[in-house]
């Protein structure tokens, strides 16, 4: 149980220097009551349980910093539409699964790739009576047969289900087919664990702090959580005395208020300043600037820091101004497209810039189409670096694996190994994607003792090489909990 943070000696470890740590020669880590107790060479006998490093390099645990983890621990069980290059494929891939005729739900379909959008009827052709629900990649829309929308009593129409509305009925689903259990929850953590993860932050939609409470004590508290609330779960938090930092459990406790200020890229509806090149719009907001003024007063009022999904440039200008103009804290989420000004004021106002790196891998096509001479503003990693803007990377997840490796690797060469990078200038080395993957944390006296040890130096490594490191060992507050 995490309640239970445990003593551990790791010796003869090489610690992965960030932001210049000084430890050159292999030292050794003691932990006490979770938390780091010494560091040094040759450090006298603890009477603790002690595991041998050999001379692996150690790093402080990696954090997620934005996962929706029940979407992902349920990924599995869900019809994958990932490869589908066109809707005709999607099609075909649906019409073989409801031959068994129980409610289908798919994802991974990437309909901002496609060349004309979807509609209901195309997907009643091949599904009949039986509850069709396909989550785009992007999880901002759904493309529902009529028994679909029925099901989840959504208004019968002829296009796809998007945004708030989307975002209101995905909870309905787990009526319709059932959610993630505690089976799937254990298994995508230690999944995590053994990429090095010891904690993430969870922006799961519609669920109440309550879940995470349960399933906690039903074992799934091998990795620090964060539980996020959002507009509709602020009231039961506030009425429980919740705010941001309240610890729920040992190793569980509460993030930010999410709110999601504008749509995507794959959807046409993260919010612009300048219009998309295929369907000349600008995108939209999700909530004009009055609610959002009202959201973030009263999220900071009670104690809560603020995440605020903005992907476009437009909605990144009207998030930051309110940000300015209520004080509130906290991070911009995604900050996909940004200006030198957005930049500036992510800087001055403190706020950190929450980034999903692997985004990039599957949008430089996309982005380069339909924001065509935007392509230096996307993902600028590099720009927010050297303007002080605290940085975090993460998954998204399901939008990309829980793999923080491959936000490193993407982070770094802005690209698939194999190919060019994407605009190299906003490319970050690999400390400095590494530090933005550690929630702040650093091997030293008196930090949480959760520390991973890996077989290669990361530093040192290319990168394809990057994507292929795992954990040898993963310790959350001294406790193991994977290791080879």
């Amino acid at each position: 149980m995490m309640c239970a943070m445990s003593d551990l000696l790791v010796r003869a470890a090489r610690v992965v220097p960030l932001d210049g740590e000084p430890y050159a020669e292999p030292v050794d880590v003691l932990v006490r009551s979770g938390a780091v107790a010494a560091v040094g060479r040759e450090l006298p006998d603890a009477g603790v349980p002690e595991i041998d490093a050999d001379g692996r390099w150690l790093v402080p645990g990696l954090w997620d910093a934005h996962v929706h983890l029940g979407q992902w621990a349920i990924a599995s069980r869900r019809l994958d539409l990932s490869a589908a290059r066109t809707p005709e494929e999607a099609l075909a891939v649906v019409a073989r699964a409801v031959d068994a005729g129980r409610p289908v739900v798919g994802m991974g379909h990437r309909a901002g790739t496609w060349s004309r959008p979807v509609t209901v009827a195309e997907l009643d052709a091949v599904s009949g009576s039986v509850p069709v629900v396909l989550v785009n990649s992007d999880c901002h829309h759904g493309w529902l047969n009529t028994a679909g929308l029925d099901a989840l009593g959504l208004a019968r129409r002829d296009e796809v289900v998007s945004e708030g509305e989307w975002f209101d009925a995905y909870p309905r689903l787990t009526a319709l087919v059932g959610g993630p259990t505690v089976d799937d929850y254990q298994r995508v953590l230690a999944r995590a664990a053994s990429r090095g993860v010891v904690g993430v932050v969870d922006f799961e939609f519609g669920a109440p702090w309550t879940d995470w409470a349960s399933r906690w004590d039903e074992g799934c508290d091998l990795l620090r959580v964060r539980w996020s609330a959002y507009a509709d779960t602020l009231d039961a938090a506030l009425a429980a005395g919740l705010r941001t930092g309240a610890e729920l459990a040992p190793g569980l406790s509460v993030g930010s208020l999410k709110i999601i200020s504008d749509g995507s890229l794959g959807t046409r509806t993260a919010w612009c300043c300048e219009p998309y090149a295929d369907t000349g719009g600008h995108g939209a907001p999700n909530q004009s600037a009055a609610e959002l003024h009202d959201l973030l007063t009263r999220g900071t009022a009670n104690g809560f820091t603020v995440a605020t999904h903005a992907i476009g440039d437009r909605a990144l200008a009207e998030a930051l101004a309110v940000y300015a103009a209520t004080g509130a804290a906290g991070s911009i989420e995604h900050a996909q497209l940004v200006t030198r000004d957005a930049v500036a004021d992510l800087a001055r106002l403190g706020l950190t810039a929450s980034v999903q790196p692997a985004h990039l891998l599957d949008d430089r096509t996309t982005s380069e189409r339909v924001w065509p001479g935007r392509g230096e503003r996307s993902f600028a990693l590099r720009w927010l670096r050297d303007a002080g803007v605290p940085i975090a990377l993460g998954s998204d997840a399901p939008v990309a694996p829980l793999d923080p490796w491959l936000a490193i690797s993407a982070a770094v060469h802005r690209g698939d190994p194999a190919d060019e990078p994407w605009h190299p200038e906003q490319a970050l080395s690999t400390g400095e994607a590494l530090s933005a993957s550690v929630d702040g944390r650093r091997t030293r006296v008196g930090e949480p003792g959760d520390l991973v040890l890996l077989d290669a130096d990361p530093l040192a490594a290319s990168p394809a090489a990057l994507r292929d490191l795992s954990a040898a060992l993963t310790v959350v507050g001294g406790r193991v909990v994977w290791g080879r």
